[in-house]
């Protein structure tokens, strides 16, 4: 049961890290996974996501998520939708979903799973939490939403009561793949690792390797951080003030994002 838990990206065999030369998924069961291939590159994206939330949710503000979003649905992936804020809500995941319906979902705020009953955990979105037993409610099964990107703190964790946290749920609720954390994320890193993999994504014969090659970009520096700045290989982006700069090589930075579910 534990094992589930362990970074395998990061696993070094004394020279490099076993993400250098494989990329890394999770299927909670091969025989319920979709595992049908779908080129990726011309569906829908939707993103949401919240930079601050109510003073009673006593959560920290992500400075990084306006940004996030707004490189990914304009600059990455054109035609892209996105709400930030108080326009993050469910009700707006719901509508957009049934009246022009997104074959990607990015999330970027806070999570959290919490031992124990499923109500007891939550994705912030940016008026009200929904608890893990609700998640299905979002009906991101019809039509299916082929990835789902939870760029949050600790969702792809989880316990004997609800495998795999809210990505595990996610894909049990009808999503092919979902993108979700092991531990509490770095907001700088997730910034960093998202823009590479919607970069990846376009080019990548699967969302696994494109997964594996942002990872390698941050291993190799070839993504990182400068003042002022994300760096890509092939792009630069401007950061606000409030983004302090660190060294992003260490697997802590990269390696807590896993693929659940269809790899490909």
């Amino acid at each position: 049961c534990g094992l589930r838990t362990i970074p395998l990206a990061a696993k070094h065999d004394g020279e490099k890290y076993l993400i250098e030369d494989y990329s890394v998924g999770l299927m909670p069961s091969l025989s319920l996974t979709d595992t049908r291939y779908q080129d990726i590159k011309d569906l829908g994206l939707l993103a949401m996501g919240s930079e601050s939330f109510p003073a009673d949710s006593f959560l920290d503000p992500l400075p990084a998520v306006p940004l996030e979003v707004d490189i990914i649905t304009q600059q990455l992936w054109s035609g892209g939708t996105s709400f930030l804020d108080e326009n993050f809500t469910i009700e707006n995941l719901q509508q957009t979903q049934a009246s022009n319906p997104f074959g990607i979902l990015h999330l970027a705020t806070h999570a959290e799973f919490t031992p124990g009953t499923p109500k007891n955990s939550f994705i912030q979105f940016g008026d009200r939490k929904l608890e893990l037993d609700k998640v299905r409610e979002l009906g991101l099964s019809n039509p299916q939403v082929e990835l789902m990107v939870l760029s949050a703190c600790k969702t792809a964790f989880g316990d004997p009561d609800a495998e795999y946290g809210f990505a595990g749920l996610a894909h049990q609720a009808g999503v092919k793949s979902a993108l979700g954390s092991l531990w509490y994320v770095n907001d700088q890193g997730t910034l960093s690792i998202m823009s590479k993999f919607y970069q990846e994504l376009r080019q990548a014969p699967n969302k696994a390797e494109a997964l594996r090659r942002a990872q390698v970009a941050m291993i190799e520096q070839t993504v990182r951080l400068e003042p002022g700045k994300l760096v890509t290989e092939t792009q630069s982006f401007d950061l606000p003030s409030n983004i302090e700069v660190v060294d992003m090589t260490h697997p802590r930075y990269w390696s807590s994002f896993t693929i659940i579910g269809n790899p490909w």
